[in-house]
């Protein structure tokens, strides 16, 4: 258990630095803005630095102030892990920003435009896939995406048009259009890496029936078949749980089992289709 969330830990820091490199390294000097609530600590950035000529609170610490409200829907709505990685990731992006030099490498805004959504939509879909976001309009489209069971990059393309539209006033009209470029990549990137609206079966043989159901049922609203079961060779008398999930749900899945009976077996299969209710979180 403790190899697994060590594990989660050091994706989530290398998805918050790979969102902190396509900024500082390709959006913030090109002035195309990033996805969600890091688009929108840019854009509060730049109205206090050019409007205001308010310069010391930066683009990292906005980002950090932004997602403190965020993070109570986060708790309520997605989880307590979630919510906690997910608080990790922005604290590690904020003292990342803070800490990588902003630089240009490039004069192209386009080039600025695709390797910056590139690179931050695998820090996104990184961090989504080992059950963290970055934050922000991660978690507000990860909450509407579990209520409707479509990709979370759908959402996240439409919380993201006010930033667009901001992004044309606040600039030139381009870099509307280049912001736009940036976020549809993105969120493309993001479904790419991280597939939870993809199904799976798992099939689950303990001897812990009760406990396992109960830990299941505590923390995904999922049905559950239990069938009879008998080892061949122990002929001892188990259970066989069946439930399908979300790729999303498997790390959480995953760990339930690790905690409850460690000497369950589990097998996880494709579900290419399903016919009938499938429960989704409230």
């Amino acid at each position: 258990m403790f190899l697994l969330e060590s594990k989660r830990v050091i994706i989530v820091v290398i998805g918050a630095v790979l969102n902190a490199v396509a900024l500082n390294f390709f959006l913030i000097e090109a002035d195309v803005y990033a996805s969600g609530f890091t688009g929108l600590a840019q854009l509060l950035s730049t109205i206090f630095s050019d409007y205001l000529g308010i310069d010391f609170i930066s683009t990292g610490i906005w980002l950090f102030l932004i997602n403190i409200p965020v993070a109570l829907l986060g708790w309520f709505k997605v989880g307590r892990y979630f919510t906690v990685y997910s608080f990790l990731s922005v604290a590690i992006t904020t003292l990342a920003l803070e800490i990588i030099p902003v630089v240009s490498f490039s004069n192209d805004i386009m080039l600025n435009a695709v390797f910056g959504g590139v690179i931050g939509g695998i820090g996104v879909g990184m961090s989504l896939k080992w059950g963290a976001s970055t934050g922000g309009s991660d978690i507000i489209a990860m909450v509407l995406s579990r209520l409707k069971d479509r990709p979370i990059g759908n959402y996240l393309m439409f919380i993201n048009g006010i930033i667009i539209l901001l992004a044309g006033y606040l600039n030139k009209p381009e870099n509307a259009l280049y912001t736009l470029l940036a976020l549809y990549v993105s969120t493309r990137v993001i479904d790419t890496v991280h597939t939870r609206h993809e199904k799976v079966t798992a099939m689950i043989v303990t001897k812990k029936t009760d406990e396992l159901q109960q830990a299941i049922h505590d923390t995904m609203i999922r049905g559950i078949t239990i069938l009879p079961a008998r080892g061949a060779y122990s002929k001892e008398d188990k259970s066989m749980l069946v439930l399908v999930i979300t790729r999303y749900e498997l790390y959480d899945l995953e760990r339930i089992i690790n905690e409850v009976d460690p000497n369950a077996f589990t097998n996880v299969v494709q579900t290419t289709g399903i016919f009938g209710f499938f429960r989704r979180n409230d």
